[in-house]
């Protein structure tokens, strides 16, 4: 893979796309869930999502909720429907066929005659990749999924309800069509991509996109600055986030660094809004105004999401909706914690016009003090 950067002002018009009937990138059909402001999305409501469908998995924690279902598989986005949340967030890679799947890391474990190797899921046909974990006809047997820890170790990967690998396509036809999805552009951190790889991989999502999200709620977001730009020019149906871990941790990439460099790129590049590590955004917490300012719409992400107070806390500074992986516990929490006003609570209220959080003067001083709490786990 050629290693050069990518300029958004040097890809190709929009009119040398390839023709394509089920791909129209002048497409004004707009998202449910998200309302034109400006000339950007509003978000008109406070949005849980789940992080990998029902969440991650953390393979050695001690809380079997990280381990309930396999994460980015049909079945883990089909339970976390059953919860009252809005969208499912899950990672798209492409195969070297062209193929849009779901999965998160960049390479694949397996293990063969006690061997363990890796291979990284953009090398792997569509075919090589459906053959790893449990397969759909049980006379079939898949290779070993293994997965690396933090800490090195490489572990099976168990979890208490498993299911196969999938596919974008797959997922738009089998997931609950009333679930808005969060589709994040996975590329790896330590790869300069081309221009024409960006475009090959782009074009294949969009193509499987647009032939089949009909009305469901979209979201792309990427950390990959050219990414996010790309499929913004290639497309107006769909709100684009750039995701950043907002200064938490330094890249070479230095659009990548902070919120503020994030408002920038998204100013300039006409991006929607922002997703943060929302320990960035507790850190800064005057950046929220400014992106506001911006009218660019704020989501974060993190482990904080899972501590309900954290969430109370955001939902008060204004953000617009949390990535969580505690997908009953939050959502629940969020529902409870904000309801729409009754048209009698206020004079000039229009329907399900949604409330703020109250809280006592105490209750919020001491929320207030958490915060450096909360940052320091």
């Amino acid at each position: 893979m050629a290693l050069k950067a990518v300029l958004v002002s040097d890809v190709p018009n929009l009119d040398q796309v390839p023709e394509n009937p089920s791909f129209s990138l002048y497409s004004t059909r707009f998202s449910k869930g998200v309302e034109l402001g400006r000339s950007a999305y509003g978000i008109p409501k406070f949005l849980v999502i789940g992080h990998r469908g029902h969440g991650m998995n953390v393979l050695q924690s001690s809380d079997s909720r990280m381990r309930a279902f396999k994460e980015n598989s049909i079945s883990s986005f089909n339970a976390a429907s059953c919860f009252p949340i809005d969208y499912i967030e899950f990672d798209v890679q492409v195969t070297r066929d062209d193929c849009p799947v779901i999965f998160h890391d960049d390479v694949i474990l397996s293990e063969e005659n006690g061997t363990v190797f890796e291979k990284r899921v953009t090398d792997l046909t569509l075919s090589e990749f459906l053959g790893y974990g449990p397969q759909g006809e049980p006379s079939k047997q898949g290779k070993p999924l293994l997965r690396k820890l933090k800490n090195g170790n490489i572990v099976n990967w168990d979890v208490e309800t498993d299911d196969t690998l999938c596919t974008l396509q797959e997922t738009f036809q089998q997931v609950n069509p009333s679930l808005g999805f969060n589709i994040e552009l996975k590329f790896d951190d330590h790869i300069v991509y081309d221009q024409d790889y960006l475009f090959r991989v782009l074009q294949s999502i969009l193509q499987v996109v647009f032939e089949y999200a009909n009305d469901r709620p979209i979201i792309f977001s990427s950390f990959q600055p050219d990414a996010a730009l790309l499929v913004k020019k290639l497309q107006s149906t769909y709100p684009v986030f750039f995701l950043t871990n907002g200064g938490t941790e330094i890249y070479y990439d230095v659009r990548r660094n902070s919120l503020e460099d994030a408002v920038k790129l998204c100013l300039e590049g006409g991006l929607d809004g922002i997703v943060s590590e929302v320990k960035g955004v507790f850190r800064n917490p005057g950046a929220v105004t400014k992106i506001k300012e911006a009218k660019l719409s704020l989501l974060t992400y993190g482990k904080l999401n899972n501590v309900p107070e954290a969430v109370y806390l955001q939902n008060l500074m204004g953000i617009d909706g949390v990535i969580v992986d505690l997908v009953k516990e939050i959502s629940e929490a969020v529902s409870n914690m904000i309801k729409p006003l009754k048209a009698d609570e206020g004079e000039s209220l229009s329907e399900g016009v949604e409330a703020k959080p109250q809280f006592s003067p105490r209750e919020l001083a001491f929320l207030w003090k958490l915060i450096p709490e909360l940052i320091e786990l």
